[in-house]
């Protein structure tokens, strides 16, 4: 009997202590990876785009000022990332006559939030198309969520993103792109191109030159970890990306 007691002490001890390790360094790298001064200046409303936090959801809200949008677009944020991060993106996309919601994920991981878009759906129910998209891990769970749920959304915005191995929307009928750079020392450049097997025959593939996965939000004070410096600057690459995730929402087939 003392050597099971001291044998589940030790246990619990490890238990405890890995706990505490994947704590630190979950605190870590969100702190590190925080929104820069310029993506929170943009959780703002304007003459333009209106900004909301609803009162019983995290979500951040942009809504365009001139129209009633009809069309919505969901953002899922990239690994450990703040979603604040993503907000210059979508006040553009905003401006453009689109809903953007960035929806937060429990401890910045959209592998733990993959069904969020379900209840952001629910709650606009005057919104007749959805497309939905993501940074990184969050492109790959935004891919996810397509394939548990078909007929939520009709479009998806990968952001040097890709479906996961499993993951295969081939046959869907969406509407479809995958934005990348080649300067990303994150997102392999071939795993990127090899999910073209996995997304529809006809989804364009669009390479920003320069571009790196830092600049596809505004986040951290440098580099993400593993990344290469871009070649072009955080405007240009940013105005590329809505440009081409634009174009995709206005192919989306209605979903409502």
């Amino acid at each position: 009997m003392r050597i099971i007691r001291t044998t589940l002490i030790i246990v619990a001890v490890i238990l405890v202590a890995a706990t505490i390790i994947a704590t630190i360094a979950i605190v870590s790298l969100n702190r590190r990876n925080s929104a820069q001064p310029e993506a929170v200046a943009a959780l703002i409303s304007d003459e333009v785009v209106t900004f909301t936090q609803p009162d019983d959801e995290d979500w951040l809200l942009f809504t365009p000022v001139a129209t009633t949008p009809a069309t919505g677009f969901i953002i899922y944020p990239g690994g450990f990332v703040d979603p604040a991060a993503y907000a210059p993106i979508a006040r553009d996309i905003a401006q453009r006559g689109y809903l953007v919601v960035i929806d937060p994920m429990p401890l910045n991981l959209a592998v733990l939030g993959i069904e969020g878009a379900d209840s952001i759906i629910a709650g606009f129910p005057d919104i007749t198309t959805w497309a939905i998209g993501g940074h990184s891990l969050g492109g790959a769970m935004a891919a996810e969520y397509i394939a548990r749920n078909p007929e939520a959304t009709g479009g998806l915005a990968l952001w040097a993103a890709y479906p996961a191995a499993n993951t295969s929307l081939r046959a869907f009928d969406i509407a479809a792109v995958s934005i990348y750079g080649d300067a990303d020392g994150v997102a392999s450049l071939d795993d990127v191109r090899d999910g073209a097997n996995r997304l529809p025959a006809d989804t364009p593939f669009i390479l920003i030159p320069g571009g790196n996965h830092t600049q596809f939000g505004r986040y951290g004070t440098g580099l993400q970890r593993g990344d290469n410096p871009a070649g072009i600057s955080a405007d240009e690459q940013q105005a590329i990306i809505v440009d081409g995730t634009v174009e995709m929402i206005s192919n989306v087939r209605p979903t409502n």
